[in-house]
């Protein structure tokens, strides 16, 4: 059938799909990322390419390939690494694996509203420094999270579980902000579509779940936070760059707003030294989506993806572009 190059160690269901399909696969079994010239090498040799989302697929890397390369199947719900007009000038298809994390990222989600809201962090700190001697009616005091108000940025699948968790566990209220309006999510949840201003202005907890694109860069910065509540939360488990890092910093130094639960970063793998440095942020390494069973649904799309675009097929995860 061809050459296939999978880029990191992912699942094994993917090479074990490939293989039996006749495909020669090769793993980068290196637990680091490729350099740009080993891309561009990897570009030029095989026939279809399993890429992370840690992967920069430049135009550079694409033209490499020569007219060789077939497909880009990105391990990722996102394809913001890729330059896909690129790769849609020279033919090649782009495709990702979409609809696989939303019950995961979810929960990541609520596992960073309940540590910040619930002060665990510091609490558990507080033990292990020997700090318990007794207890206090009046240690660790916070405000429930039952029928608090919840913004949802982004009411694509991730952000329609976020509110289903919201609406059934914790009768919290939910204002949302998309550019398509959910009747059916509304009629579940009693949700409100408002303006994006409204939903800063007024939630407890914003939550993003919006893809990185030219229009969602620093979506979130300055003027934006101004806007929050100072006793609310922000939370990112969607993409780094959609919140502007600097702004953010400065929001929580000046009690703009009151703490934030990051999964992802503007520089990712690197994290300002001062949200490093502050209590009032829990910090998590892209994991979101780390659930045994999204990383397997992850690993059969991605490798159904190259089957059936090697079959002529129309694959799943196809990335369309105008």
């Amino acid at each position: 059938m061809g050459s296939i190059y999978i880029t990191r160690k992912i699942p094994d269901l993917a090479r074990r799909m490939l293989s039996k399909k006749g495909f020669k696969v090769v793993v980068n079994g290196q637990a680091k990322n490729l350099t740009k010239q080993q891309l561009i090498d990897v570009f030029g040799e095989y026939d279809g390419v399993l890429t992370m989302m840690t992967d920069k697929i430049s135009e550079e890397i694409i033209a490499a390939s020569s007219g060789k390369l077939k497909i880009i199947s990105n391990y990722a719900v996102g394809v913001d690494n890729i330059d896909v007009m690129s790769a849609k000038h020279r033919g090649i298809a782009v495709t990702n694996t979409p609809a696989v994390a939303g019950e995961s990222v979810a929960e990541h989600t609520f596992a960073l509203i309940l540590a910040l809201k619930k002060r665990l962090l510091e609490a558990d700190r507080f033990v292990r420094l020997g700090k318990y001697g007794q207890w206090d009616p009046m240690m660790f005091l916070s405000n429930q999270l039952w029928g608090m108000t919840i913004g949802i940025i982004g009411l694509g699948r991730i952000g329609t579980h976020v509110g289903y968790i919201a609406a059934n566990g914790y009768k919290m209220k939910i204002l949302y902000h998309d550019i398509v309006r959910s009747e059916d999510f509304e009629m579940l949840t009693e949700a409100r579509a408002v303006t994006f201003t409204h939903l800063l202005k007024e939630t407890d907890v914003v939550t993003l779940h919006v893809p990185l694109t030219l229009a969602t860069v620093h979506l979130i910065g300055k003027k934006e936070l101004k806007l929050m509540k100072n006793t609310a939360i922000l939370i990112n488990t969607s993409r780094g760059a959609i919140v502007d890092e600097k702004a953010l910093v400065w929001a929580l130094e000046n009690d703009e707003i009151a703490a934030a639960g990051l999964d992802v970063f503007e520089r990712e793998p690197l994290v300002s030294r001062e949200l490093v440095t502050s209590s009032k942020v829990i910090l998590t390494p892209h994991i979101a989506s780390a659930t045994f069973e999204t990383r397997e649904a992850m690993a059969r799309i991605a490798a159904q993806n190259i089957i059936d675009v090697f079959e002529g097929k129309t694959p799943l995860g196809l990335v369309k572009v105008d």
